[in-house]
């Protein structure tokens, strides 16, 4: 989800635009694209040309549409350390890092955190990527908890070298928490001791699934017939599937792996995914599996889609192949017209690709889900200079590569296919009320530089403009016909990220970019249920220079029609804002703040804490 590099270790509507029938959808398109997408022309960048694409109306028309839209005004930036909302809504915690989901657990201590006997009866550290479930009427969230901060976690220990009881309370307050909550008099909060309450951490046991599972690259000493794994790694954006399971996603994986022999990480595979000698949390110096010396297919264990099911707490985790393994980013699910599913993935890194997988199999409601996310394609974008794209299949007839060497090695196949290199494809959303996906491009400093031995360079290209990448993007794609298994789609920007105080001609953004609206680097996104694409960011908030006037880092609203994005909420400084889900009856808002500074959310003297916040209307009414 975020770029690391500041850390220790190193960074369209239904009821504007109802959905056309099948045979009109091409005509439509284009119809949208000239009305919106061209109002301002295309506009040349170096030996490509991209959009404008924020589809703005003018005049008296687009502002009295946008208010018409949104049912709040757009706030100020903030600087500050702690959340901000509009007027006439409130927010609240309704779960830290450390927060007990057994009564066993101790409590936590705001000097030093947690204990290595609690660490896996607490909810872990650096929430991301969210869902919510309803089984038998109790509201369950399942939260991704992606990586953790050392001089949070284990504030005592300065300089010295982790010892193997640090590690694993590292690897125990990661992965993910799946847990029952209940709001009452006070608000929402935990329900300690539910039966449903789950950690996922490191160390839990999983299957290996799909074409991969017994793939000799998978294979290890513990498990010689490579069909088991042991834990989930970097838990970053997440999704849903259209039968209620939860899909968490293995992003920068690669940085808990270390080697005793420096020249064992010299290998195509391991460069092109950035596994190092040295890992971030020294697991390799107590666990052999982390050693790639000793393992040297345990990284390839990593970097898959794992699915949970919330409503058995004693079911086992599935790594689904068939999905490809990348730095993933998140799982966009969707059924299309034909009833088969479609999941949506970006790689989150400068230089590499957006995916989807397509089922053979189709989807009834009630019916067996059996293969469905294991048995299908995968996918590589390709976008073209016209505003068309055409979706590749990675098959080893297209790579060259065996079966299951294209999703080991799903990098190496999107690059013989010669797809288009992306500003790191981050969260992709799917508008439920009209054909469209989105994909948030956060940034790019790497421009024509190969992201890592074996990659392409990232020209200036369609979806990519900027020669220099400061600000971010989302890029907008229609699948033809409306359908979202099929291999063209049509394409524009929903809006370029920039700055009109500062920045000149490309970096002071799309049209829908105002000095009242600032932001860089898009992030999460979701859509609710009426169609609003809500856009979460991970960017710099010195609020200095470039990043004048941009603040703390922030959730905004836009509508895929108007073009219109307005800020929401402002999370403290330090915080990245990631990860949206909502309460069964929409009236609750629940929102990741991850990484804050101190004093949030305890005040002064206590660990900062990662935490989930809910924001409601003040007078009851829905939020999505």
């Amino acid at each position: 989800m975020n770029d690391l590099s500041h850390l220790s270790a190193d960074d369209w509507d239904e009821h504007h635009f109802p959905r056309p029938e099948t045979n009109d959808f091409d005509r439509v398109v284009e119809a949208a694209l000239t009305r919106r997408g061209f109002l301002r022309g295309v506009l040349a960048v170096g030996s490509g040309a991209a959009v404008m694409g924020s589809g703005l109306l003018t005049g008296t028309s687009a502002r009295a549409q946008a208010a018409a839209t949104f049912p709040f005004e757009g706030i100020a930036i903030q600087t500050d350390a702690t959340i901000h909302v509009p007027d006439g809504y409130e927010w609240d915690v309704v779960a830290r890092w450390g927060d007990p989901l057994f009564s066993d657990a101790e409590p936590f201590n705001p000097a030093t955190g947690v204990t290595l006997g609690s660490s896996d009866k607490v909810f872990g550290e650096n929430t991301d990527g969210m869902e919510a479930f309803v089984v038998d009427g109790k509201q369950l969230i399942a939260v991704n908890h992606e990586y953790v901060n050392v001089d949070t976690n284990l504030p005592q220990k300065g300089d010295a070298a982790f010892t193997a009881e640090d590690v694993q309370i590292l690897q125990n307050l990661q992965g993910v928490t799946v847990m029952e909550v209940a709001e009452g008099a006070d608000g929402w909060s935990i329900v300690v001791d539910s039966p449903m309450n789950r950690r996922i951490h490191h160390n839990t046991p999983m299957t290996i699934a799909g074409p991969a599972a017994g793939h000799d690259l998978l294979k290890t000493t513990a498990d010689p017939e490579g069909r088991t794994a042991l834990g989930t790694l970097n838990n970053c954006g997440s999704g849903k599937t259209p039968w209620g399971t939860y899909l968490t996603c293995e992003e920068n994986f690669n940085g808990y792996f270390g080697a005793s022999d420096p020249a064992s990480v010299e290998t195509p595979g391991f460069q092109r995914y950035g596994v190092k000698a040295e890992g971030r949390y020294g697991y390799e110096l107590h666990q052999d599996r982390f050693d790639v010396t000793k393992e040297p297919n345990e990284p390839h264990r990593f970097g898959w889609i794992v699915e949970i099911d919330p409503a058995d707490p004693d079911s086992t985790p599935v790594k689904r192949t068939a999905l490809g393994r990348f730095k993933h980013e998140n799982a966009a699910a969707v059924v299309a017209a034909s009833g088969q599913v479609v999941v949506y993935l970006g790689d989150d890194e400068r230089g590499e690709y957006l995916y989807k997988y397509v089922s053979n199999g189709t989807y009834t409601e009630g019916g067996s889900t059996e293969g469905l996310l294991d048995d299908g394609t995968l996918y590589v974008a390709k976008f073209h200079d016209d505003m068309t794209g055409e979706w590749l299949a990675l098959t080893p007839e297209t790579t060259g590569m065996d079966a299951g060497e294209i999703l080991i090695h799903t990098r190496m196949a999107a690059s013989a296919v010669e797809a288009t290199t992306m500003d790191r494809p981050e969260w992709v959303a799917v508008n439920p009320v009209s054909p469209q996906g989105y994909v948030a491009l956060t940034n790019n400093k790497n421009r024509g530089v190969k992201p890592n031995a074996g990659g392409d360079p990232t020209p200036v290209n369609g979806p990519n403009p900027r020669a220099e990448n400061n600000y971010g993007q989302i890029a907008r794609w229609m699948p033809d016909g409306g359908d979202h298994a099929a291999t063209g789609f049509a394409w524009d920007l929903y809006v370029m990220a920039g700055n009109p105080i500062v920045g000149q001609g490309d970096y002071a953004g799309s049209d829908n970019v105002t000095e009242g609206n600032l932001f860089n680097s898009p992030d999460g996104m979701q859509f609710d249920t009426t169609g609003t694409l809500w856009i979460q960011t991970d960017g710099d908030d010195s609020n200095e220079g470039p990043f004048t006037g941009m603040g703390n880092n922030q959730m905004l609203a836009g509508d895929p029609e108007s073009g219109e994005i307005r800020r929401f909420l402002t999370g403290p400084v330090g915080s990245e804002v990631t990860g949206l889900t909502w309460s069964d009856d929409l009236a609750t808002m629940f929102v990741g703040i991850q990484h804050p500074d101190a004093p949030f959310p305890d005040g002064e003297g206590a660990l900062p804490r990662s935490s989930i916040v809910t924001v409601k209307r003040s007078d009851g009414a829905t939020v999505g």
